[in-house]
């Protein structure tokens, strides 16, 4: 008897391999993240192929150390070296999903299910089945349902660029006032040009959890004094 994959579990696991990912691919490209359904499925179906290739030369090693068992103490085999690159690899492609963009970081969660998709491709490749199917459960349910259950509320930074700074300011200070917007922390700056000084403050807030950091902007933007407003990563 010889140690080897069959092509029936080679298919098994590959197919495997495209449906865990296409899952969590799925809804990745349905909320049109930089990496979708293609970027997750080659993801994890390479990693897999990876960890098949690492099985058959565990594979290999057994049956030559059965055939010639003088050779036992000889014939050697890391059943985790090629999983260990895939591991370190994969963090390449996560990177070149991270944006950094207006002082605002974008694409970690995407970068985070890259490297999990590696990991599911290991577990489907290594045979590891259970592990794979609630993998994929565990990462499904985080990505598509965790933020619908958990809110979390975080300090946010506001740039928020004016004129006429009395009137600005005090229009600001209301608004927040009047939706019960707590300033933690605000920073100020100012340029002078030859028609008008233009400001710039930067409010560190935390807002109830009936609001969201979308509407609060919206809502600032229409001030005709207010020339600029985002949130900001600092």
């Amino acid at each position: 008897m010889l140690f080897r994959l069959t092509i029936d579990e080679v298919i098994l696991r590959l197919f495997l391999a495209v449906a865990v990912s296409g899952l969590i691919g799925y809804d990745r490209e349905h909320k049109n993240r930089p990496a979708g359904l293609r970027t997750h499925i080659l993801v994890c179906v390479g990693a897999c192929i990876i960890a098949m290739v690492q099985k058959e030369i565990g594979f290999n090693a057994l049956n030559i150390a059965r055939a010639y068992p003088k050779m036992a103490g000889v014939v050697r085999a890391d059943d985790a070296r090629l999983i260990a690159q895939v591991v370190s690899g994969i963090g390449f492609l996560g990177a070149g999903t991270i944006i950094v963009q207006h002082r605002a970081v974008r694409g970690l969660t995407t970068a985070a299910s890259l490297w999990a998709m590696a990991c599911l491709g290991l577990a489907v490749g290594m045979g590891n089945y259970v592990v794979a199917i609630a993998g994929t459960l565990v990462v499904f349910g985080v990505l598509a349902f965790l933020q619908k259950i958990i809110r979390v509320h975080a300090y946010k930074r506001i740039e928020i660029q004016y004129k006429h700074k009395l009137e600005t300011k005090e229009f600001i200070q209301n608004y927040f006032d009047a939706h019960h917007i707590t300033v933690t922390d605000v920073n100020f700056n100012v340029t002078q040009t030859e028609d008008v000084a233009i400001y710039t403050n930067i409010y560190e807030i935390e807002i109830p959890k009936e609001l969201n950091y979308a509407g609060i902007i919206e809502e600032i933007s229409m001030n005709k004094n207010i020339m600029h407003i985002q949130t900001v990563s600092v």
